[in-house]
């Protein structure tokens, strides 16, 4: 069994950064596709970013791209996500999410494994 565990969510301004991380506790996820996804009250989870086991490949929303920046330190247990240039659309939710697949996907479903999510609130 993966226990996520996200880290790093809080209020920051419009045009602030913030980094997220999310580790495994009791396990490891250096063998895992990691995602990040978010939700917003009423909406459905949408997918962030994703990364594979190596970091040499990843995936971004469009909502994001150019914004955000997806890393993960094997040797830490380590999945990042940098948020640059943060908006108030950002707000969310924000959860990592692991699969048993050593490949990334965009899709939620291909995902086993779930964090209890972080909050991140951007004031405008």
């Amino acid at each position: 069994q993966v226990r996520l565990v996200e880290f790093g969510g809080g209020l920051v301004q419009s045009g602030d950064s913030l980094r997220l991380t999310c580790t495994a506790s009791g396990s490891t996820i250096n063998r895992n596709g990691v995602g990040w996804f978010r939700q917003t009250p009423g909406k459905e989870r949408e997918f962030v970013a994703a990364i594979n086991w190596s970091g040499a490949n990843t995936g971004y929303a469009d909502s994001v791209k150019g914004r955000f920046t997806i890393s993960r330190d094997n040797a830490a247990n380590t999945v990042a996500l940098q948020m640059n240039s943060l908006k108030p659309e950002d707000t969310a939710v924000y959860y990592c999410a692991a699969r048993t697949s050593s490949y990334y996907s965009t899709s939620l479903g291909s995902y086993e494994y779930w964090g209890q999510g972080t909050q991140v609130t951007v004031s405008s």
